[in-house]
């Protein structure tokens, strides 16, 4: 028998219940690029004109605070660019960083808004927050920022 190298990477029935972390020594890609997400904005090419931009996040996850259970939730982001326009693969590192997180619907709402109005300084932006319902109970949390114009 041969000692493994300290660059093998596991495989077998005992693999499978190992961490990521043992199987590989480091954290995989994914883990590595959401743990470093920043939000990144680029200039708006058309500042003088009002427009919307709708995003659509339908597999956003986070845990809540109070059983530990996953919540997941529909996020639906509207908004007329500022200065900046959001870069649509920096938003989706940045939201996959609450998969793991415990935090009300009513914070993470607010949180994210926060968030997205500081890096890019929209004229007018809506969160809407449709979660699962889970127990006979379906939550909805809208936030907004700032005053919408006519397109």
């Amino acid at each position: 028998m041969t000692a493994a190298s300290p660059n093998a990477i596991a495989t077998g029935p005992a693999a499978a219940s190992a961490s990521p972390d043992e199987q590989t020594g480091t954290p995989r890609y994914g883990e590595r690029a959401i743990a470093e997400a920043e939000l990144i904005c680029f200039d708006n090419p058309r500042p003088g004109r009002a427009y919307e931009v709708s995003i659509e996040l339908p597999e956003f996850t986070c845990t809540c605070p109070f059983s530990g259970y996953p919540d997941f939730a529909v996020l639906r982001l509207l908004y007329q660019p500022g200065p900046r326009v959001l870069e649509l693969k920096a938003l989706k590192l940045y939201v996959n960083a609450y998969r793991d997180r415990a935090i009300s619907h009513e914070e993470v709402a607010n949180r994210i808004l926060d968030d997205l109005v500081a890096a890019a300084e929209p004229a007018w932006m809506e969160l809407l927050a449709d979660f699962n319902p889970r127990g006979n109970v379906h939550t909805v949390v809208r936030v907004s920022h700032g005053s919408r114009q006519a397109c």
